[in-house]
């Protein structure tokens, strides 16, 4: 590549020259065929899943080519698809930045305007194990229940339209129609996606939409498809254009799909298959008997303090997660919330200690290189606080301790929502499935921090009516809600790590 001349895009005749110091695939490209699919081909399906794979075709070729498809935007014509499907990888741990090519994605696929180029992949009978990271609102389900929300306006839509779905489940009932009725080989969903019994869930709404058919086809996929749940876990932020720039200005080539992520990664699956299955186990994942243990660990440690970290660190004026965890007061409260109410409540893991997990995620949040925005993470945050916050507390409830550090994180998502009323002043845009209602009732109400809280906490979608009338929850989230909207959240947070709890509950809350 000449100095003078323009950098080249990437893409598979780029791959030969390319510098020495970006690690490129060990294996043939052109010998892939396709043997998978993934629905959501965002960044962390990229930084992990892809890789995984990319290490297990050097070590042992197969057909396990990946077909990537978006359902949503944004599409991958112009970016995945001009390379074909080539990437740079990167991996970034404070000042080392390390670089490498991800070549297991070798045709990208947009089905956003219609169902149909996604079902044709899906019902291939090329396909046998299909995976997905089209996050939690992709579900369609009740959080609180974990049931197929039949009241979601795409579900409404699959039902009265099952040739031409819209939503994940719709459109995985429908390949699964098209797969029995053609040539019937069995297939294996994964979901990838950080839900507690996410494969339970993925076959709960799937399954349901199915029943609807009245066509046997419900009793086909209980014979020929497996729903395995799966842990993952990789930090991996949204792509920056200072990242863009970083691989031309280091390695001298353009790359329009760049990824960024952490050394750390894990990925913990449920050893339950129809038909063929890659062999991620031959290169560090664990095919295990269950992955629950797995799953408390990782999101009520790890996801239980990125929440916390990105709400109270929004509302106390920090962008990323690693600024927030370098503040002294934040940092001992997530490390104390973890370590004196998160830990009682989690299941032991053969070869893990909790303590010293819990000190280990919290060293990669500190990561200054993983520029992770607060506002991203809090992204859809009503559906991630059932398993991250709300389950470690109804478990400390059930033990008889104190839930006065979990509770506040709970408060906080309440109050990062309501700021962005327009009664708030417009604070900040958020997007989560439940900003409008929570809007509303935050311009109706006011600064009442307990009209406030009653009125969220009746949100039953999100809050199991035995948890939302508890006294002793309630009281702690009322409270928590009327420091986080004071002029100084930072005070309260003080004011929660020094505290006694009955002194903290005595205070008197704001009037409206």
């Amino acid at each position: 590549m000449s100095a003078a001349a323009a950098p080249e895009m990437l893409g598979p005749e780029l791959l030969s020259r390319l510098p020495t110091a970006v690690q490129r695939p060990s294996y043939d490209r052109a010998a892939l065929m396709p043997g998978m699919a993934h629905i959501g081909v965002g960044a962390f399906h990229r930084c992990h899943q892809a890789e995984y794979t990319d290490d297990l075709l050097s070590r042992h070729f197969d057909r396990w080519g990946v077909i990537g498809i978006n359902i949503r935007p944004p599409h991958l014509a112009e970016t995945l698809g001009r390379q074909g499907g080539l990437y740079t990888r990167l991996i970034r741990q404070d000042n080392h930045v390390g670089a490498r090519i991800i070549g297991s994605i070798i045709r990208v696929v947009d089905s956003q305007d219609s169902a149909v180029p996604a079902l044709e992949v899906l019902a291939s009978a090329d396909i046998e194990m299909v995976t997905m990271t089209v996050t939690e609102k992709g579900y369609c389900h009740i959080p609180s229940t974990g049931a197929l929300d039949l009241d979601h306006p795409d579900i409404v839509h699959d039902l009265a339209n099952p040739h031409a779905p819209r939503s994940v489940p719709g459109i995985l009932a429908r390949a699964l129609e098209l797969r029995r009725t053609s040539h019937g080989r069995p297939v294996t969903l994964l979901s990838c996606d950080n839900i507690p019994t996410n494969g339970v869930i993925l076959g709960n709404v799937v399954r349901t939409i199915a029943s609807r058919r009245g066509n046997g086809l419900a009793d086909w996929i209980a014979a020929n498809v497996a729903f395995p749940s799966a842990m993952v876990d990789r930090i991996a932020p949204a792509t920056t254009q200072a990242d863009l720039d970083t691989v031309e200005q280091l390695f001298g080539y353009r790359d329009a799909a760049v990824v960024v992520g952490e050394p750390f990664r894990q990925w913990v699956i449920e050893q339950k298959f129809a038909g063929r299955v890659p062999c991620w186990d031959l290169v560090g994942a664990s095919f295990v008997d269950d992955v629950t243990p797995f799953e408390h660990l990782k999101m009520r440690v790890l996801n239980g303090a990125q929440t916390t970290l990105a709400h109270l660190g929004v509302l106390c004026g920090f962008e990323h997660t690693s600024d927030a965890i370098a503040d002294p007061l934040l940092a001992t409260f997530v490390r104390r919330m973890l370590t004196e109410e998160t830990l009682p409540t989690l299941r032991a893991v053969p070869g893990f200690s909790a303590p010293a997990y819990i000190e280990r995620s919290l060293a990669r949040l500190t990561n200054t290189a993983i520029r992770h925005r607060n506002h991203q993470i809090a992204t859809d945050g009503s559906q991630k606080i059932v398993q991250r916050l709300l389950n470690p507390i109804r478990d400390r409830l059930r033990q008889g301790g104190s839930i006065a550090l979990l509770s506040v994180p709970v408060a906080g998502w309440m109050a990062y929502l309501i700021k962005a009323a327009p009664r708030f002043g417009k604070c900040w845009q958020v997007s989560d499935p439940f900003a409008g209602r929570i809007s509303a009732l935050a311009d109706r109400i006011g600064a009442d921090a307990k009209g406030l809280a009653d009125a969220i906490l009746a949100i039953d979608a999100i809050f199991d009516p035995s948890l939302a009338t508890n006294t002793i929850f309630r009281t702690n989230v009322i409270a928590g809600l009327d420091g986080l909207l004071s002029e100084n959240p930072l005070a309260f947070v003080r004011h929660a790590c020094t505290e006694p709890i009955d002194a903290r509950l005595k205070r008197p809350t704001r009037s409206a």
